[in-house]
């Protein structure tokens, strides 16, 4: 039983140029009094204080958008992405996390992308080479492991492969940014029905605008993909984090359900 929590909740999507947000809302048990805010990287924070004892917390977000799937512009050279006033710009999108960080042996893949590709072509090479390296293998990794443990085991799910993927790209001087967000699995289904959808990971990387690309798919930014937040690795946009006062054992379950209303 927990004595009081304090809590941060990333839960709710955010407007682009592909994605309007029709209506989106948070709730809470135990019912507390909520505060939103717009976080540095531009996500929306849910943020909440719970001072009664409480055995159980409950938040639930809902929210209706509408997405498009994104159109692949020019990129600019590699020229202009090594540009000292782009470098500075898009500084802490360059450097490694202790998320992303990888090791020599890992990194020396790098160098053999950019070549006579431009920017989508390199950073879709990279992609398709960490899918080829790392097995997407649900549960072979948790919430907390690093870039370089999914390397090494060669096992991993969205976020692992997602970080990977981003290491290698600031190796080469690609700004690159981590999305959290959601996946709708299938376009087929009927309008109305409810599927089981799955939160998910995926990388963009600047180009001249920011450039979504799914490793783990191998796919572009599409109309199922729904962006919550961004940052510069997994810490930055974690749907759920917090602190409480109670004992040291807890348990967490998350669902996520999905349905197609146009």
């Amino acid at each position: 039983m927990a004595k009081a929590s304090y809590n941060e909740a990333r839960m709710t999507p955010v407007a682009t140029h592909n994605q309007s947000v029709r209506q989106a809302h948070v709730s809470v048990q135990p019912s507390v009094p909520l505060y939103s805010y717009v976080d540095y990287f531009g996500t929306t924070v849910t943020a909440f204080d719970i001072q009664d004892l409480h055995t159980i917390l409950e938040v639930e977000a809902r929210s209706t958008v509408e997405s498009r799937a994104a159109i692949l512009e020019r990129p600019i050279n590699w020229g202009q992405i090594r540009d000292e006033r782009l470098v500075d710009t898009y500084s802490e999108y360059l450097g490694a996390t202790a998320r992303t960080q990888l090791s020599h042996e890992a990194l020396a893949n790098a160098a053999a992308w950019p070549g006579q590709l431009d920017l989508h072509e390199c950073a879709r090479a990279v992609g398709d080479f960490v899918r080829t390296r790392v097995q997407y293998v649900p549960g072979a990794t948790t919430v907390s492991s690093t870039a370089e443990e999914a390397w090494s085991r060669g096992e991993g799910v969205c976020q692992d492969i997602t970080h990977i993927t981003i290491g290698l790209l600031r190796t080469l001087g690609i700004p690159a940014r981590y999305v959290s967000g959601y996946l709708y699995p299938s376009s087929d289904s009927d309008i109305g029905d409810v599927v089981a959808g799955q939160s998910h990971a995926w990388v963009e990387y600047f180009s001249g605008v920011w450039t979504g690309w799914d490793p783990t798919n191998g796919v572009g930014e599409t109309e199922n993909h729904i962006i919550v937040g961004r940052g510069r690795d997994y810490d930055d946009v974690a749907p759920l984090k917090g602190i409480y006062q109670g004992p040291s054992s807890s348990s967490l379950g998350v669902s996520v359900e999905m349905s197609r209303i146009v």
